[in-house]
């Protein structure tokens, strides 16, 4: 029996105070559970970005200890006429490679969309490249590239007495023709998220656009546009950080210079490796790294607050 401050029986009986409560108890498990990405993300993730940040500062050959030196490998990096061209060429790889890759991949889901005759095997087909390697892949488009008559494409036009393209080993047409196949590659995954977006519309709305009296280029405009928009804002930001760490189609098609000719195709990724694998420059390559993840992350964000304002 529970007893008062006087000593009286209260008539309740008493309680042992319950610590593991239902609530404490779910909070134990949603934290055991979110334990292992955090550790995951902590060790993986977080603590090499920052170690990252630290090499910056430092220079660092492998072989001998790190030594402080302040900022002057950012100082080294502006001043640094390779890194302009470099930069001009991410940016090119960003600005032509997005807006082409996003409109062509919705152009040809909202075809398939309208399929319904081997519609399974076409969505497969559209994907099947962003499955595929990418070492693998870029080999052969650079068989593609190559001169008459081993270059399918050059072979080609030479049946229509078309001059050949010197595609790889030219400083006009090297960039563009990485950028084909970067946008060949990444063009099945986009088709994949855009009808997934646009079969999660439901039909109700066509339906009642139709019964108004709309066309489908105003259905287009008014309704199916303006829903895809949380699917658009993904993809921009999904492709642009992949068209800015652009680096698998580079490297294995200009294999024998790697950066195309006059360093031409270059992007920050491949001279970030370069410094670090072939001059064994770590510093001098955690500081060009810094810079790769200040410009993804100012790009994303910004995309993302200019997309979302307009939503």
């Amino acid at each position: 029996m529970a007893m008062t401050e006087q000593g009286a029986p209260t008539g309740r009986p008493n309680r042992p105070r319950v610590f593991w409560t239902m609530r404490r108890r779910q909070l134990l498990w949603v934290w055991g559970f979110l334990a292992v990405p955090v550790l995951f993300y902590g060790v993986i993730r977080f603590y090499p970005t920052g170690h990252a940040f630290w090499l910056s500062l430092t220079d660092w050959d492998l072989m001998s200890e790190p030594s402080f030196i302040g900022l002057d490998n950012y100082t080294r990096l502006f001043a640094d006429p390779q890194f302009g061209r470099v930069f001009r060429n991410t940016f090119a790889y960003l600005i032509m490679g997005t807006p082409i890759s996003l409109v062509l991949s919705f152009i040809i889901a909202y075809a398939l969309d309208r399929v319904r005759f081997g519609h399974t095997f076409l969505r497969a087909l559209y994907f099947l490249p962003f499955i595929t390697t990418a070492s693998a892949m870029a080999w052969v488009w650079r068989w593609f590239y190559q001169p008459a008559p081993i270059g399918v494409i050059n072979d080609f036009l030479s049946g229509f007495g078309i001059p050949q393209l010197a595609f790889l080993n030219s400083t006009t047409w090297a960039l563009p023709s990485i950028m084909v196949t970067a946008i060949w590659a990444g063009l099945g995954f986009q088709i994949i998220i855009f009808m997934a977006g646009l079969r999660a519309i439901p039909n109700t709305y066509y339906e009642a656009a139709r019964i108004d009296g709309l066309g489908e280029w105003a259905i287009l405009r008014r309704i199916t546009l303006p829903l895809l928009k949380p699917t658009t804002v993904f993809l921009v930001v999904f492709s642009s950080i992949g068209f800015l760490r652009i680096f698998d189609q580079v490297y294995n098609m200009t294999t024998n210079d790697p950066g195309g000719p006059l360093g031409s195709t270059k992007p920050l990724v491949l001279m970030i490796y370069q410094t670090a694998f072939s001059s064994y420059e770590m510093g001098y390559a955690a500081a060009q790294t810094v810079v790769l993840f200040t410009i993804l992350l100012v790009v994303s964000l910004l995309q993302l607050w200019i997309l979302r304002e307009r939503t």
